[in-house]
């Protein structure tokens, strides 16, 4: 199954999240998919109750493909902060809580990185990771990971990308993925390294 192509056609986007849907319709917008998500066919946010990132995108894909009958693909992403042991990671949405409160969220995380006496860029190390899951109706599944290192700003700046994005400055970089347009995030995230392993696999 390694060399199998994914011919364009409908494309479950397994997300409920509108920032993830809209950066992954931008970056299949040129492959001639019909994109709906998940939402818009009915289907229920799966329980996330996998330990990686590539277990729960491989649950939320499989989900979708089987009730839909048109392959799936799905996103398992975090953010990872090295002084906090990874955290929040896997958890990054839950952190924002119910209300999706990301501004509570980063608040959470420079709060946690002062009480480790984390205050100098090297001692803020953090990365995005993103893992994309396909999934054939037929239980076929492929995974791609893709990942961008950098550090943790404080006070979060700019008011684009969502989630932690304000909060985060990736390697090489003065400004944070909230001050930057959506094609500079685009040419750097952690999702568009996923999708150019994808891309190269399954798209050709």
């Amino acid at each position: 199954m390694g060399d199998r192509r994914l011919e364009p056609g409908r494309l479950v986007v397994a997300s409920h999240n509108p920032g993830k849907l809209a950066e992954i319709r931008d970056l299949l917008a040129p492959h001639g998919f019909e994109v709906v998500s998940a939402g818009e066919v009915g289907l229920p946010e799966p329980e996330e109750t996998g330990d990686t990132f590539e277990a729960n995108s491989e649950l939320k894909a499989v989900a979708a493909a089987t009730a839909s009958g048109s392959p799936a693909l799905a996103d398992d992403s975090g953010f990872c902060v090295e002084a906090l042991g990874g955290a929040p990671g896997l958890y990054s949405a839950r952190w924002a809580g119910p209300d999706k409160d990301f501004a509570m969220a980063m608040r959470t995380v420079e709060e946690k990185l002062q009480a480790e006496g984390a205050v100098t860029p090297q001692q803020r190390k953090s990365s995005f990771v993103a893992v994309l899951c396909l999934a054939w109706p037929d239980g076929t599944v492929r995974h791609f990971r893709g990942e961008v290192e950098g550090c943790c700003v404080w006070p979060p700046r700019g008011a684009n990308g969502f989630g932690y994005d304000p909060m985060f400055a990736p390697e090489g970089e003065a400004r944070t993925f909230g001050e930057m347009s959506a094609a500079e995030k685009k040419s750097l995230s952690h999702r568009a390294r996923a999708f150019a392993k994808f891309k190269a696999a399954l798209l050709g």
